[in-house]
């Protein structure tokens, strides 16, 4: 008996380890970074994962940070997009204070041809979702944020099962030299809630819904947590926006490894034509993982 269930568990074992490595090989496909169609916009989000100012080393320190930077740099330049939506671009130091983002800072310096918008004094504007965008391409015209929360006005506001705070940050642009402004809405959902993240694509929702029925042109993107199919997707979804099909991982564990469904993502309402992309940027730089997700991008023709 003892000969049959280790032989049953060694069978188990090796039907897992095929499947890992067939999900390892399905969603680790990528493309090649083309060039923009003329006139396209592309498009980005890239959670970037925080750095933890209180950690004394490893993982995501400060010490760490300097290790990636450069990579997380390179990544950047790689996608070559218009606008990028960042998320996690903290450097945390205990509490809700922002006084410091390396990263923002570092980003800024390293690329002067882009600025960035939905950010600020983070006692007025939560700084951890900043959207960069090409200074020579588009003007800012506005910007806001709001929580994920029963009071989404309140800054910091604690999500609605009472978790840590999560936001939506958003921007709206006018292309230099003439053409439709635009709105870009930058989320990301909590992974461990699912009552969560719900909440917060319906709150999504209702928020882009009078814009979108006004006729502005917008795209939601940022690390939504679920599949492109799930309830999460379909609520945003309700509001007239549609998500381009990325396949395979996005986040994939600090380590390489493409076992989960995408969890980024890139929506745009039909009146922003997709013209390339999704793609996914699985790659290292200077031998090192920037993130522990992937960026994804798309190119888009904005209405005249």
């Amino acid at each position: 008996m003892l000969r049959r269930i280790l032989k049953g568990a060694g069978a188990g074992l090796l039907a897992l380890a095929l499947l890992l490595a067939a999900l390892q090989i399905a969603n680790s496909a990528g493309d090649p970074v083309a060039a923009k169609a003329p006139g396209a916009i592309r498009i980005a989000t890239y959670n970037v994962h925080y750095i933890d100012l209180l950690a004394g080393g490893g993982p995501w320190s400060a010490a760490d940070w300097e290790v990636r930077k450069g990579p997380l740099d390179d990544a950047f330049k790689a996608i070559d997009a218009d606008i990028v939506a960042f998320q996690e671009m903290e450097s945390f130091q205990g509490g809700s204070g922002g006084e410091l983002n390396l990263t923002l800072d570092f980003l800024l310096a390293s690329n002067p041809d882009f600025g960035a918008a939905a950010t600020g004094d983070w006692r007025t504007f939560p700084p951890t979702q900043p959207i960069f965008y090409r200074k020579d391409r588009f003007q800012v015209l506005d910007e806001g944020w709001f929580f994920f929360s029963d009071t989404p006005d309140v800054i910091y506001s604690r999500t609605f099962n009472g978790s840590w705070p999560a936001f939506a940050s958003w921007a709206e642009f006018a292309p230099l030299g003439g053409g439709a402004p635009f709105r870009v809405v930058n989320v990301h959902f909590e992974y461990r809630s699912a009552s969560n993240r719900l909440l917060s694509a319906a709150l999504v929702r209702d928020r882009i819904a009078p814009v979108i029925a006004a006729g502005r042109p917008l795209f939601l993107v940022g690390d939504i947590n679920a599949r492109r199919r799930s309830p999460t997707a379909e609520i945003l979804e309700e509001a007239g926006v549609v998500f381009a099909p990325v396949e395979g991982s996005t986040y994939h564990f600090d380590r390489g490894l493409n076992l989960l469904f995408p969890i980024d993502h890139i929506g745009a309402t039909p009146d922003l034509r997709r013209v390339g992309g999704p793609v996914v940027i699985r790659s290292r730089f200077r031998g090192e993982w920037p993130s522990d997700h992937y960026p994804v991008f798309a190119d888009y023709l904005p209405p005249a």
